[in-house]
Formats: C-alpha cells, structure tokens, sequence
C-alpha cells in the first residue's frame, strides 16, 4: 500500500498523507496532470471520478463529480492556485452542487501536493490545510482520511498498467 502515513493536527488545522510510489517523479506528476488517469485514481474504487474539466495552471479550475455504487452523484472542484511541474502543486478543494456552483455550507480545503525522488521512486506529501478544527473534524468524521487513503492506493495499479 503505498500510505505510509496519516497525520491529522487539529491545532494546525492541517491533514497530511505520505504516500511512496515505485515510479520517477514525473510519472506520478502525469496522475494528476491528466483527466484521464485523475479519473482513475480521484475517488475511492465504489465512488470512480468523472473529470469535467482540467486545468492544472495557476487560476485554472479542475471540475470533477463521483458516482456512487446506488448512482448518486457527489461533485467537487480545484481551483489550481500554483503548479511547479512536476513537482508540485497547490489547490483549493471544495465540494459543489452538481453543476458545481461551490457549496459553501461544506468545508474548503487548501492543498499542496508535493512529489520528491525518494529510494528510487517518488514520496508524494499531500497536505490540507482547513479554517476551523471543526471543518477538519467535518471531513474527518465524513472518512476523509479512509476515502483518500482508497483513493491514492490504486495509482500503484495504475502507474504498473
């Protein structure tokens, strides 16, 4: 399983995951650089990702819903804040109404996702910075940490396709 570690800090208001890969930084940039491989890794394997719209450059927007096993739609968005190809980039992620107008009533996560050469292959921070310890506890309490956790363990499959 490529998590190695969860650490969630509710002084810091910050979540972060460390995730190695057996592959070069760039391939683990190429993940998330294209729609079509972010689909396959987004969403945990019972809610797959259907990407929208991509645009990983600074003030683009990446748009993206997940389907759930009964049909049930769940959107969500990026807006990309900075990007140093290919070794990081940074986000805001939040969730949206289904033509994904945000839902402000949901809590708003700033990212940066950093990838280094790390024993031959690529550790992979992803960090999320929230505004309360009750937004953290909020997606804490909805299985953030299990949904990404699912989530970033099928990029091994992918990356070995």
């Amino acid at each position: 399983m490529p998590v190695i570690d969860v650490q969630h800090d509710l002084d810091k208001l910050t979540l972060t995951l460390v995730a190695d890969f057996a592959a070069p930084v760039e391939r683990i940039w190429q993940v998330y650089a294209d729609p079509r491989q972010l689909e396959k890794v987004w969403g945990p394997p019972t809610y797959p990702a259907t990407v929208v719209d991509h645009d990983l450059r600074p003030g683009g927007r990446v748009n993206y819903f997940m389907t759930g096993p009964e049909g049930d739609k769940h959107a969500g968005y990026w807006i990309v804040t900075a990007v140093d190809e290919p070794t990081s980039f940074a986000f805001e992620d939040g969730f949206a109404d289904l033509d994904f107008t945000p839902n402000r009533q949901l809590p708003v996560s700033q990212n940066v996702y950093t990838f280094t050469a790390h024993d031959g292959g690529t550790r992979a921070t992803y960090v999320g910075a929230y505004e309360s310890a009750e937004q953290l506890q909020q997606v804490l309490d909805m299985g953030v940490v299990e949904g990404a956790s699912l989530a970033i363990n099928q990029i091994d499959a992918l990356i070995a396709a």
